[in-house]
């Protein structure tokens, strides 16, 4: 098991510490996550940059958690399932998408399942998709848009999740009641 230091503001590299700023005040805390990232100012501001730039695309909450938490569970990251379940209840999205996508199970919407399902065509085959796949996903409402969109928010998940396997960063306290393993 390896390990990377979790910084604070006092601890943390100079050019970071605006970040953890950032984050203290939009969260009320510094996440593990953003505490490991501040090792690297540049690679912990680009995830908050992908992190705001995702938030902004045309996905609704409740897409954005399927492109989210599907990576996430794919990538069995045991951080950001539950920071992500934790994020998706402020962002009121129903618990029957996230309990389906913690468990791997359809979900009953047939557009998100379509979504949940190109996605992980996306992260399995390392972006290479067929007609097929793509006709399937263009048929369920979306477009090239949503295409790229995706690998927009699996940019930001690439950086997150692989950073806390490596890391194994600590859960923080208010997502500990959704811990999950694959």
């Amino acid at each position: 098991m390896t390990t990377l230091k979790v910084h604070n503001i006092e601890s943390a590299p100079e050019e970071s510490k605006p970040l953890l700023e950032k984050s203290q005040k939009g969260f009320g805390m510094i996440p593990g996550l953003h505490g490991v990232l501040s090792s690297a100012p540049k690679t912990f501001e680009a995830y908050q940059t992908l992190h705001q730039l995702f938030t902004e695309t045309s996905f609704n909450p409740e897409e954005l958690t399927v492109v989210w938490q599907t990576i996430n569970v794919e990538h069995e990251c045991h951080y950001c399932v539950p920071a992500h379940t934790g994020i998706a209840k402020m962002m009121k999205v129903d618990d029957a998408i996230t309990e389906a996508l913690r468990n791997e199970t359809p979900l009953e919407n047939e557009k998100l399942e379509a979504l949940r399902t190109f996605t992980l065509i996306i992260v399995r085959n390392r972006g290479h998709v067929t007609k097929e796949e793509l006709d399937t996903f263009y048929a369920a409402g979306y477009g090239e848009q949503q295409v790229l969109e995706i690998i927009l928010g699996l940019s930001q998940k690439v950086i997150s999740n692989y950073t806390n396997h490596i890391a194994n960063t600590p859960v923080d306290a208010p997502f500990q009641p959704f811990a999950w393993k694959k």
